[in-house]
């Protein structure tokens, strides 16, 4: 009986050590840790780098621009999840740059006064549908997800318009150019961290941005239940 019992014993610290193994990569530990921030996060965290002030220069402006999709969470998180998505569906970086194209034409309506309807709801819903993308096992097919991440992004895009109406041409491309950079490189640098997970063709890969799906979809749910 107790050679039994040291056997069992024996066999569950082989088991754990394995799993250890597989699920504690590097990057998965901090892709992890990163889904684990965006989930305990608060959903109020400003919009605004200047506090609502239109830029009245260029470099001011470039620095709201890039500011405004860091600070806030909501667009933050959807960055990140597209970025992961495009990585997980082995995509380059197609995803995420048809929701930064289209985020700028979303400020140009915001700009031209053109109203969209209800901007909050779709951008927390949209944070929800892409990490619910990325939890999923089964994905749909690599346009569906393009085109789901360029309505996304107008509807980003015409919210990120609120922080520069009234400018004028310097300050306009300023932020423009800005909440360009920094969305690319946030969803570059999520991709490349998605590619190195999936890169480890098991079944941990697949779960550590899976989990990262589930942490988003928590996100997009917060915001959704706080409007």
């Amino acid at each position: 009986m107790l050679n039994s019992i040291c056997e069992v014993q024996m066999n569950i610290a082989l088991s754990l050590r394995t799993l250890k193994t597989s699920l504690l990569r590097p990057y998965a530990v901090v892709l992890a840790a990163i889904a684990g921030m965006l989930l305990v996060a608060s959903p109020a965290l400003a919009h605004h780098p200047f506090g609502g002030e239109t830029p009245d220069s260029f470099l001011t402006a470039f620095l709201s621009g890039l500011g405004h999709p860091v600070i806030g969470l909501d667009h933050l998180a959807f960055v990140i999840a597209a970025g992961l998505l495009a990585a997980a569906m082995g995509r380059s970086l197609s995803i995420p740059a048809a929701f930064v194209v289209a985020s700028l034409a979303g400020t140009g309506l915001h700009l031209l006064a053109l109203d969209l309807p209800i901007p909050e709801l779709i951008i927390s819903a949209s944070v929800l549908v892409f990490g619910g993308l990325l939890a999923l096992k089964n994905r749909p097919g690599v346009p569906v997800a393009i085109g789901l991440a360029a309505i996304a992004g107008v509807f980003h895009g015409y919210a990120y318009g609120e922080a520069i109406v009234g400018a004028e041409m310097g300050p306009l491309v300023g932020y423009l150019l800005g909440f360009s950079l920094v969305q690319m490189a946030i969803a570059a640098a999520a991709y490349w961290l998605g590619r190195r997970v999936t890169a480890h063709a098991s079944e941990a890969s697949g779960l550590a941005l899976r989990f990262a799906g589930f942490a988003i979809c928590g996100v997009g749910g917060a915001f959704l239940s706080s409007l």
